[in-house]
């Protein structure tokens, strides 16, 4: 059942991912969610549909993902009602250039003081504000943020006493990025992947003249993710991963409702055969 769940979830992300500004933004995006913990130093403060993660350390805060710009105060205001402080939000992190996951960060950065990490190959989106890729539902612009820092393909970023292992997945865009870290929870440890989005979500396959390497991009990631494994999988659309779901199971006493070993790789999978279907149905000269 739980299979099933998420396979739909997947299935529905990939027609939401089209779908986004077109008039069409699925209302959870902005929907309110109180906030919880998952496992060990991680908290979720995003809304019903889009996921914000907090990750406490011993030198401060590190929040993954602002989500829409319309979603900051409600972010802000999960985060005070777990306890934390905005001024102790030291690090921003992003999985990827795209509105739904970005547009906050600026705001969040000028309320937190914090510095941003992100990838080569996404900063210029994000210093700009305007992905480069041709999609079918045109340009999404969000708010211009300056990166501060770098990252290196699999090079731990450290805050106090937490690394954050950033791997370049890209596709859904040119610096998509997944984090990996590893987490104790009483006497065990997890593995925590937060993987970056790999769904099309209406990014042109063919003829793409923003992002032409789109194509090997994404067969380079599907071919990376085959050789990864994570216990935990915290998704940037909660409802990929069923993260709200997960934590109804972990509330009602199913203290292990979020370790799954093998949802990675359904995840994947499941994009990489929507993938495949999408570029033989662009090459053959329809439209998503």
């Amino acid at each position: 059942m739980r299979l099933l769940h998420t396979t739909l979830a997947i299935a529905a992300l990939l027609f939401v991912g089209s779908a986004a500004r077109a008039g069409l933004d699925p209302p959870a995006w902005t929907e309110a969610q109180t906030p919880f913990h998952i496992v060990g130093p991680i908290y979720y403060v995003g809304s019903k549909g889009l996921s914000a993660y907090l990750i406490q350390t011993s030198g401060g805060l590190v929040l993954l993902d602002g989500t829409m710009e319309e979603n900051v105060p409600m972010i802000e205001r999960n985060i005070a009602a777990l306890g934390f402080r905005m001024r102790d939000v030291k690090l921003l992190i992003n999985s990827h250039a795209h509105f739904d996951h970005a547009a906050g960060l600026a705001q969040l950065k000028a309320d937190s003081g914090a510095r941003l990490a992100a990838s080569a190959r996404d900063r210029g989106a994000l210093e700009s504000g305007t992905p480069p890729s041709v999609t079918s539902y045109g340009v999404v612009k969000f708010p211009p943020v300056k990166v501060d820092t770098i990252l290196a393909d699999g090079v731990p970023v450290t805050l106090g006493d937490v690394a954050l292992t950033p791997i370049l997945t890209p596709g859904h865009t040119p610096g998509c990025t997944s984090w990996r870290m590893t987490v104790r929870e009483g006497s065990r440890s997890y593995a925590v992947m937060f993987p970056c989005s790999f769904t099309v979500a209406g990014n042109r396959l063919v003829g793409n003249t923003g992002y032409p390497g789109i194509v090997a991009d994404f067969r380079a990631t599907f071919a990376r993710l085959a050789t990864l494994q994570a216990d935990i999988v915290l998704t940037p659309h909660p409802d990929q991963a069923d993260v709200l779901g997960r934590h109804a199971r972990q509330v009602a006493g199913d203290a292990q409702a979020f370790v799954d070993p093998d949802l990675l790789a359904t995840i994947a999978s499941s994009a990489q055969a929507a993938f495949e279907a999408d570029l033989a149905k662009q090459a053959a000269g329809g439209s998503k």
